[in-house]
């Protein structure tokens, strides 16, 4: 017997009994080869062309020669039957590299029930209707036990107001080149102010009086150190000494103005007299400090 290249014993040497593989060349008789005896024709009949047009009854694959299977299905062309063989599983493919295998879990999520049970009915007391103008829908609420009379209020006294908080007021520094000033200045001086002329555009600045003082001068150049009122901003006022006053704030909130002992002086509401170096003079909503050659600054509440 030979042995078939899936491992069967079969009796014949072409196709394997069994599972129907086609033997290998080395299994096969050298005299059924090479012995060149001519097969019987009679009547001009080939057995041999026949039965390659014979066709699988199962799949309908022609029959290759005198082939024990069909190349398609294994149909058993000897027993007329459907062959039992049953090839072996392939080997599972390995997982891919940096991936898991896959697994699967149950869902954890709830589940809606199977079963439709009736509403049950409410109690009466449970509905409550909507008020006149409301929507109309209903409100449940639950049966409360039955409420006892309340104990009558006694009168309170009335609860004292509360006290307003202070309110803060923010001032204010508006900042400008004033025609008048100017001109009484240049009445006072004389002969020193020669040279000296109104500038044609000067626009107003307003600053937020924040902290406790707010000095006024031009900065200095050579240190970069610049005051609160810088005012050697275009145009820059040539009469203001680089520290030339301080605004302080007063306890009650107020302002008052001090100069710094400055080389022009500084007054207060077109006075003719500066004030005294180190002197506070207060200030009041609207009034005016001069500094400079034109440059008043007027307080006041923002």
């Amino acid at each position: 017997m030979s042995t078939c290249p899936n491992g069967h014993q079969s009796g014949t040497d072409d196709w394997c009994e069994v599972c129907g593989h086609r033997m290998s060349a080395s299994a096969v008789p050298s005299a059924s080869v090479n012995s060149g005896a001519a097969r019987p024709v009679a009547s001009g009949y080939d057995p041999d062309a026949t039965a390659a047009a014979e066709p699988c009854p199962t799949c309908g694959t022609p029959r290759e020669g005198r082939a024990l299977f069909c190349e398609e299905c294994r149909y058993n062309f000897q027993t007329h039957t459907a062959t039992t063989f049953v090839p072996a599983p392939a080997p599972p493919s390995p997982p891919s590299p940096g991936f898991p295998p896959y697994q699967r879990y149950e869902s954890q999520r709830s589940r809606p029930s199977q079963m439709n049970r009736p509403a049950e009915p409410l109690a009466p007391e449970a509905v409550t209707p909507g008020e006149e103008g409301d929507s109309g829908d209903f409100l449940l609420t639950p049966p409360s036990a039955p409420s006892t009379p309340a104990a009558p209020s006694r009168p309170e006294a009335a609860a004292a107001p509360e006290p307003l908080a202070p309110e803060v007021t923010t001032w204010v520094a508006t900042v400008a080149a004033d025609r008048d000033y100017f001109t009484a200045m240049m009445a006072r001086s004389g002969p020193d102010a020669t040279g000296l002329y109104f500038p044609s555009y000067s626009p107003e600045l307003r600053l937020p009086l924040i902290g406790n003082q707010i000095t006024i001068g031009r900065r200095r150049h050579s240190t970069g150190e610049a005051p609160d009122i810088d005012l050697s901003r275009a145009p820059e006022d040539p009469g203001v000494s680089h520290q030339h006053a301080v605004l302080v704030q007063q306890p009650d909130g107020g302002w008052s103005v001090v100069d710094q002992d400055s080389t022009n002086g500084t007054t207060v509401n077109g006075a003719a007299d500066p004030i005294q170096p180190y002197l506070p003079v207060p200030l009041k909503e609207g009034d005016r400090v001069h500094v400079g050659a034109w440059t008043t600054i007027t307080v006041g509440r923002g």
